[in-house]
């Protein structure tokens, strides 16, 4: 039993790898929808040509503004797809621990029992707890992730229907991220290290 919490303890650290990678594609997706929600509101102002003054003896000035800053923007827009790619790869990885930790109490011709799934080792998690554990971080970066992707979907439709008040909203969203209390995934990694200083 004791060697079945260890490999998830082993399961965990790795996890925790992640929630770091999460964190910091957090804080880029925040810049790179910044970027864009900044062009986006400048294509209403970049389209109308009272907007250039003396400028407009230049030809063909506010056709090429126009394409420099709609080709920023779908650079812009590819990097959050890529960006949006990473955040699913983690959510992959913790659903593939998940299944794995799962498959650790099933496999074998030892099945356990709901009694041994609870029962504790000293000041070790039970086997219970590093599963609800895995299922309920999966949950939440699963959540999250469809968040994301909606968000970036909408933005992406704003790009075609500019509106200033909708690109708040949704940059506020975002930036209310994540939705996943910090208090709460440190909670089960405490669960789960009892013994260890974490």
């Amino acid at each position: 039993m004791e060697g079945i919490v260890k490999k998830y303890q082993h399961k965990f650290k790795k996890l925790k790898e992640e929630m770091n990678r999460w964190d910091n594609l957090q804080s880029r997706l925040i810049v790179q929808f910044r970027n864009a929600s900044s062009i986006i509101e400048r294509l209403q102002v970049v389209q109308d040509p009272r907007n250039y003054s003396s400028l407009n003896s230049v030809a063909g000035i506010q056709v090429a503004v126009l394409g420099k800053q709609m080709e920023s923007l779908q650079t812009i827009l590819l990097s959050m797809k890529k960006t949006l790619e990473e955040f699913q790869g983690i959510v992959l990885s913790i659903e593939k621990l998940y299944r794995d930790g799962r498959q650790l109490v099933k496999g074998g011709s030892n099945q356990l029992t709901v009694k041994q799934l609870q029962q504790r080792v000293g000041v070790k998690p039970c086997l219970a707890d590093c599963l609800d554990g895995l299922m309920i971080l999966h949950d939440m970066h699963y959540s999250e992730f469809l968040l994301k992707s909606s968000l970036f979907s909408a933005l992406s439709e704003l790009a075609l229907k500019p509106s200033t008040s909708d690109l708040s909203a949704l940059q506020q969203l975002l930036v209310d991220q994540p939705n996943i209390p910090k208090e709460e995934v440190e909670s089960i990694f405490e669960i789960i290290f009892a013994e260890e200083i974490y």
